[in-house]
């Protein structure tokens, strides 16, 4: 069994300690290495593992066994009894410190303001979750996030320490203990008691500050996303930038950015409406010229045309205007991976533009469909050999 320094002391950087044993790690991946004592954190409890070096060698995971024996994985062995020192990777273990013990107070706040369990918790490499077991309001979340940063603000002392089964069965935790037997107790003084087997700060004003980054629905209750400490000083950082950059761009102060946005939208909706207003025109000047040259192709008159820098938006639209009188067959091709394909007809003749385009992406490979007189696919082939192909499948009818 090793001793795990860190239960006494999470604030323990460096340690020595003697190799209990040392093995190659599956696949090539290292060494497992033993040792009797360790201030390592394996993953565990939504944490993860802290990394660091081990007698120079780099520590890479860190893994609890069910023999209670913690695994270290290094990139080079280690004779079995050597005295080792071992430095853990401080910034990486604070940080991991700042959001799990702000995960306690975040948690406890939902739980003391609004009765509301917090059913899992997450510590990833940029932010944190907690999965509450209901859906919170936008109020609730903003109280909760309140009361967890006066908790942090008044630097509330954090008691660790252990008691027995009995003793634990007296105590108001939280959230009632997975395991039996004697069990270690983080406790934020007057405001949470949980059983917990993670690393946590001394006290809560070394959390710095809990920030809620987001919030949304997750299997019928709230997924909602925190930082602290030097996460939240980051994403703040970020998004100062952010608001900085748009509000050079956008010409306005921060609080104007939403009706700045807003303007834009309605700016660009005018423009898209004015562009399409003016594509119409210009496709219905191009579909008279396109007429006119129509060629006979079975018993129809046709307009087969590769037309090249269109995409599918504007070869419907071209399409359409040149079947609006009586007797067109269409079939236009323009630029792209798939080429874009659009095939019409006007209303009084007997083409199914839909069946055709699916026996086009058939033949040619590719896909499409539509309605009979207005279809559209994608075809993986040249515009060469789409023409080809509209010329016999249309002449054979």
């Amino acid at each position: 069994m090793t001793e795990r320094l860190y239960y006494r002391d999470a604030m323990l950087r460096e340690f020595d300690a003697a190799v209990v044993s040392c093995a190659p790690a599956p696949a090539g991946t290292g060494f497992e290495v033993v040792l009797d004592r360790t201030a390592f954190y394996p993953t565990s409890g939504g944490q993860p593992y802290d990394t660091g070096s081990l007698g120079g060698a780099r520590v890479t995971d860190v893994i609890d066994r069910e023999d209670q024996e913690i695994v270290h994985i290094v990139e080079r062995g280690i004779d079995t009894g050597t005295r080792v020192h071992g430095t853990i990777d401080w910034p990486r273990r604070f940080d991991h410190m700042q959001q799990h013990t702000g995960q306690h107070v975040l948690s406890a706040a939902f739980d003391r303001l609004f009765n509301v369990r917090t059913v899992s918790f997450h510590l990833g490499a940029e932010t944190a979750t907690i999965d509450l077991a209901r859906e919170v309001t936008a109020r609730e979340v903003t109280e909760a996030e309140a009361a967890a940063n006066a908790v942090v603000w008044e630097n509330r002392e954090i008691f660790v320490r252990f008691v027995s089964e009995a003793e634990a069965q007296t105590l108001p935790f939280r959230k009632d203990p997975a395991r039996t037997g004697e069990l270690r107790v983080v406790e934020v003084a007057g405001f949470d008691l949980s059983a917990c087997g993670g690393t946590h700060v001394p006290s809560a004003g070394m959390i710095g500050v809990i920030a809620v980054a987001a919030t949304e629905r997750f299997k019928g209750a709230t997924r909602l996303t925190f930082v602290c400490g030097g996460r939240a000083l980051r994403s703040h950082g970020r998004l100062r930038d952010v608001v900085t950059r748009a509000t050079r761009v956008l010409s306005v102060l921060p609080e104007e950015i939403p009706d700045g946005i807003e303007r834009l939208q309605a700016e660009l909706k005018d423009a898209g409406r004015a562009a399409k207003k003016t594509q119409e025109e210009l496709a219905g000047f191009r579909a008279a010229g396109f007429r006119a040259g129509a060629a006979t192709i079975g018993p129809w008159r046709g307009v087969l045309s590769a037309q090249p820098g269109c995409d599918a938006g504007a070869l419907k639209t071209l399409a359409a205007a040149i079947v609006s009188e009586a007797g067109y067959v269409v079939v236009l091709i323009g630029d792209g991976k798939p080429v874009p394909v659009v095939a019409a007809r006007s209303a009084d003749v007997g083409f199914d533009a839909g069946a055709w385009i699916k026996q086009a992406a058939t033949s040619l490979g590719g896909r499409g469909g539509g309605r009979p007189e207005l279809a559209q696919g994608g075809m993986d082939a040249t515009p060469e050999q789409v023409l080809d192909f509209a010329r016999r499948t249309l002449t054979d009818r």
